[in-house]
C-alpha cells in the first residue's frame, strides 16, 4: 500500500464523533481545565477526545495549555 493510499484510508476511517479543529479550539480551555483538575474529560467531551486522537496539532496545543496551567497552579 502506498503512503498516499494509507493516508486516504486513515481519512476515511475518521471517527464520526470527531468535532474538528474549529470546535475543538472553542472548548479546548474547558477540556484542559478538567484535565488539570484531575477529572476525566472524555466522558463529558467524547468528540473532543476523538479529535485529539486524530489531530496531532490540536493534541499538542492541549499538552501545551495543560503544561501552562499546571505551571501556574
Amino acid at each position: 500500500m502506498t503512503e498516499w493510499w494509507q493516508k486516504f484510508e486513515e481519512f476515511l476511517d475518521t471517527d464520526p464523533r470527531d468535532i474538528g479543529c474549529d470546535e475543538a479550539m472553542g472548548i479546548m480551555h474547558v477540556y484542559v481545565e478538567l484535565l488539570a483538575d484531575g477529572t476525566d474529560p472524555v466522558q463529558r467531551y467524547p468528540g473532543m477526545a476523538a479529535h485529539l486522537a486524530a489531530c496531532g496539532p490540536c493534541a499538542e496545543d492541549v499538552r501545551g495549555l495543560l503544561a501552562a496551567v499546571q505551571d501556574v497552579g
